[in-house]
């Protein structure tokens, strides 16, 4: 049975994700380790060269943080070890390691209202671990991967839905020239309606982007679709969570432009999922995705035109229907997609996610 276990791992994770995975897991644990371990020493912050109040009195020194990291650290490099021993439990332990890492970053910029190189440079090594501990996880009963990705049917018209309630507990809100960022802005009347429909949309959508992945069988590039959807998501979860932006005609703070920035990087995600995922079925599909990237790219930039006169508190008529046109064109090629791949045959019995066949028990 164990020999069977770790044929399965390495069909189901080749041998160079392996070892970038095994590179994150190291890379993240040592600097967990001796980071905690310095602020544990010395919790003023003094071997570290941070002072205290750079967390704005949430802490009182850096005790607890240190030994939060530090605990981090402990549980990575538990990752490495079973994940290079290729045990049962691999996936789970890499999962909760990268996946504690993910909200250490995200508490951590919100405390320090400040987003520094370093979270880039710790940051995204831990988005590219968390990628790549999918393929770990053992193939499940085509029931469950039919149900990740119904998830994408139903999230798109919850998006929708969450738009539209918004703007209706918004007092002076127009939708034909506000964003959808707005409904959630600092300050805004209906975040408290939308935050909670925004967020089950986003954990719906990275269960649909873990779907895509277990149907991609042999093809990478719908792979790559499936890392963009997630990826996407992701960002827009710490948008909205850590960097909304202020309502037009309020000062703003660092969070506005790190709010442009991270939604930037989400229309890159979701861009190469769409060029990617192109690839998924025959030219139909094709010219419909190029139609749509086209469509995404036109009305995108026409968005992107009105920017500077939104943060200028200037009006901006239009924009608000630009960028919906632009949105929901996303979100029903996906789930054109999702019905797509409900409608594909099943693969084979022992057919791994990566398209090779697993050797027998």
């Amino acid at each position: 049975m164990e020999s069977a276990t770790q044929a399965q791992k390495m069909a189901g994770q080749p041998r160079w994700q392996r070892i970038i995975l095994l590179s994150v897991l190291g890379y993240e644990a040592a600097g967990a380790l001796s980071g905690g371990g310095l602020l544990v020493a010395a919790p003023g912050g003094r071997l570290m060269d941070m002072p205290v109040h750079i967390m704005h009195g949430v802490f009182r020194d850096f005790l607890i943080p240190g030994l939060i990291l530090l605990g981090l650290g402990i549980l990575n490099a538990a990752a490495f070890v079973t994940v290079f021993r290729r045990t049962h439990a691999d996936w789970v332990v890499a999962g909760l390691g990268l996946g504690g890492l993910t909200v250490w970053f995200g508490v951590e910029i919100a405390v320090l209202r400040e987003l520094h190189w370093l979270h880039v440079m710790w940051g995204l090594p831990v988005i590219v671990g968390a990628l790549l501990v999918l393929p770990l996880v053992p193939p499940r009963h085509a029931t469950i991967q039919k149900a990740l990705l119904v998830c994408g049917i139903v999230a798109s018209p919850l998006y929708v839905l969450a738009t539209i309630l918004g703007a209706m507990g918004f007092e002076g809100y127009d939708s034909k020239s506000q964003t959808v960022s707005e409904l959630f802005a600092v300050g805004a009347p209906s975040t408290s309606l939308v935050d909670p429909l925004f967020i089950t949309y986003s954990i719906l959508w990275i269960a649909f982007g873990v779907g895509v992945w277990y149907a991609a069988g042999r093809k990478r590039a719908l792979q790559i679709a499936a890392c963009g959807l997630i990826g996407k998501e992701v960002a827009g979860v710490v948008v909205q969570l850590f960097f909304p932006m202020h309502l037009r005609g309020f000062a703003g703070t660092s969070s506005d432009p790190v709010h442009g920035i991270l939604t930037f990087v989400g229309v890159i995600f979701f861009l190469t999922a769409m060029g990617f995922g192109a690839t998924a079925f025959g030219k139909g599909f094709r010219l419909y995705s190029i139609g749509t990237l086209l469509i995404c790219a036109v009305f995108g930039g026409l968005t992107g035109l009105y920017i500077p006169r939104m943060v200028a508190n200037e009006p901006t008529p239009w924009m608000g229907i630009w960028e919906r046109i632009n949105i929901f064109a996303y979100l029903i090629w996906a789930a054109v997609l999702a019905i797509g791949l409900l409608r594909a045959p099943e693969r084979p019995p022992g057919d791994s996610p990566s398209g090779r066949k697993e050797k027998p028990s």
